[in-house]
């Protein structure tokens, strides 16, 4: 093979790569309860990468329209840059995802936050509103406990 079809070959398996890891970045999994779907975070994550959950959910959102709760699990995320970790930016990106789903008519649900995030959150005055639980069982609980209580009223 010549060095140019070579160069060819490695350019369209480097594209393949990077969409695998766009659709790895964001997978959306249908839940058990009913009009819910669960978004694990796993890795690191930067402002990129917060754009691209966001378009993926609303994208997935628009076309499920059944969808009412998106339940993100962060339980996953690495700490290991805590340090050069930007927690306004954290912070920020949080905001604007629930803002967006909100404008959706969507209910966002954080679970499986490291404590070293909520503590420099913390520590760094930081403030955001958002509905956290400690883990994805306990906010799937509390989801089937409001679906029970909707359904026999």
């Amino acid at each position: 093979m010549d060095p140019q079809q070579e160069i060819t070959q490695l350019k369209e398996q480097l594209l393949y790569y990077e969409k695998l890891i766009k659709n790895m970045s964001a997978p959306i999994i249908p839940s058990v309860v009913p009009k819910t779907i669960l978004v694990p975070i796993a890795g690191f994550i930067f402002s990129e990468r917060f754009d691209l959950i966001r378009t993926t959910v609303l994208t997935y959102a628009e076309k499920h329209r059944d969808t009412e709760r998106v339940i993100f699990d962060f339980t996953g995320v690495t700490t290991d840059n805590l340090m050069e970790f930007d927690y306004d930016g954290l912070a920020s990106e949080l905001s604007q995802l629930n803002s967006a789903l909100s404008l959706m008519g969507l209910r966002a649900i954080y679970v499986g936050f490291n404590p070293l995030f909520v503590r420099e959150i913390v520590r760094a005055g930081i403030q955001v509103e958002l509905e956290v639980y400690t883990t994805f069982k306990t906010a799937l609980e509390r989801l089937l406990t409001e679906n029970k209580k909707l359904t026999t009223t």
